[in-house]
């Protein structure tokens, strides 16, 4: 029994530190399986599951495999922020939501994914009422809500 405990307290260990941040993983991808290098030259396109690079426990895709290439070389610079999760959400409600991988912007260098279902563009809002001001709140926010579910 005390191996048993010990064998299910290492895989408990083993995977809360395998993985560091909470992405937002919809269809079993992060960017619900868009690649986030592309995004980095203004497009928003579906990867392909021949190019899926495993990182911080998440899998990402890619369209080919240069993009896969230049991901693994600086992942950092290309996960978006806040997990994937709508990062208008995160700043004005403090809530992990959904996003459309089509619905992106690309600020200071990072990557932002953003809601756009029924009517309601949250990018546009985004843009609307602060992006700066926004952006804070959101990094503020990230740090209490990144582990709830």
């Amino acid at each position: 029994m005390k191996t048993v405990f010990s064998v299910v307290l290492l895989f408990i260990t083993t995977s809360l530190l395998g993985q560091q941040t909470d992405y937002n993983l919809k269809k079993g991808y992060a960017a619900e399986g868009y690649d986030v290098v592309a995004y980095f030259d203004n497009q928003a396109l579906e990867g392909d599951k021949r190019y899926v690079v495993t990182h911080d426990g998440a899998r990402f895709k890619f369209a080919n495999s240069a993009n896969a290439n230049t991901f693994k070389a600086a992942p950092e610079k290309y996960i978006p922020q806040y997990g994937g999760y709508c990062a208008y959400a995160i700043a004005v409600k403090g809530e992990k939501v959904g996003v459309n991988p089509e619905t992106f912007e690309i600020r200071d260098g990072k990557l932002y994914l953003f809601y756009n279902s029924w009517g309601t563009n949250t990018l546009e809002k985004w843009l609307e009422e602060n992006p700066k001001t926004l952006q804070g709140q959101a990094d503020a926010a990230w740090n209490d809500v990144k582990y709830k579910s």
